[in-house]
C-alpha cells in the first residue's frame, strides 16, 4: 500500500530508481506502477477502456498486447471486439481471463514496476504458466514484485525476501537462500519438498 502511496510510510523511505517516492506526484507515481491483484478487477466499459482508459496507445498496440497475453482470439470473438461493453465488470470471463486482462493492462501501460499480489493463486496451471512466461519475456525492463505463498510462483526471481510476522527475516538470491542451512527459505523448501 505504501508503494502506491495509499498509505504513507511512518519512517524510512521507498526509493524507485534512486528516487524517493515521497517527492513524486501521486499521478506520476501511479502511472509508473501496475498491479495484478489476487482478485482481478475489470471495469464497466469497453474492452479497450479496460486496457487503456486514457487512450494513450493505438488499436494496433492494444491488439499486439492482447496477442502477447493470449487474449486476441477471445476479444476477436466478441460482438464488437475492442468496443464490446463489459457488463458487470466482465463477469462472463473466468478468473484466469480476467487476470490476463490485468496483465495486458500492465503491458499497455509499459509500467516500470509491476506488483503481482497472489496473482496466480486462483488460476489454473495453464494460465499460471502464461502469466509467468509473459512476465519473463516481456517485462525485462520492469521491476516485478511478486507477493506469493506458492513457491512455484517465485521460481525465476532474482531476489527473494522472506517475511515473518511483518518483518524481513531473510533476503537474497534463491540459490543462496536455498543452501543456507537453518535459514527460513531453506526450511520452507524442505517442508514443501521442492
Amino acid at each position: 500500500m505504501s508503494l502506491f502511496s495509499a498509505v504513507r510510510v511512518c519512517s524510512g523511505e521507498i526509493l524507485l530508481d534512486g528516487v524517493n517516492i515521497a517527492g513524486v506526484s501521486l499521478s506520476r507515481l501511479r502511472s509508473s506502477l501496475a498491479i495484478i491483484p489476487q482478485d482481478p478487477v475489470l471495469f464497466t466499459g469497453t474492452v479497450r477502456f479496460n486496457l487503456d482508459p486514457k487512450s494513450t496507445v493505438s488499436d494496433d498496440e492494444v491488439w499486439s498486447v492482447l496477442k502477447i497475453a493470449q487474449l486476441e482470439e477471445l476479444v476477436r470473438s466478441l460482438p464488437q471486439q475492442l468496443d464490446t461493453m463489459l457488463a458487470n465488470a466482465g463477469e462472463s470471463f473466468s478468473i484466469g481471463q480476467k487476470q490476463l486482462f490485468c496483465l495486458a493492462r500492465a503491458l499497455v501501460r509499459k509500467c516500470r514496476v509491476l506488483v503481482m499480489d497472489e496473482a496466480t493463486a486462483s488460476v489454473d496451471v495453464e494460465t499460471d504458466q502464461i502469466i509467468h512466461d509473459v512476465v519473463q519475456r516481456q517485462l525485462t525492463d520492469c521491476t516485478v514484485i511478486i507477493i506469493a505463498h506458492r513457491l512455484s510462483t517465485i521460481r525465476n526471481c532474482d531476489v527473494i525476501v522472506v517475511l515473518s510476522d511483518g518483518r524481513v527475516v531473510e533476503m537474497g538470491p534463491p540459490d543462496q537462500l536455498s543452501t543456507n542451512a537453518g535459514g527460513h527459505f531453506a526450511k520452507i523448501l524442505a517442508e514443501n519438498q521442492l
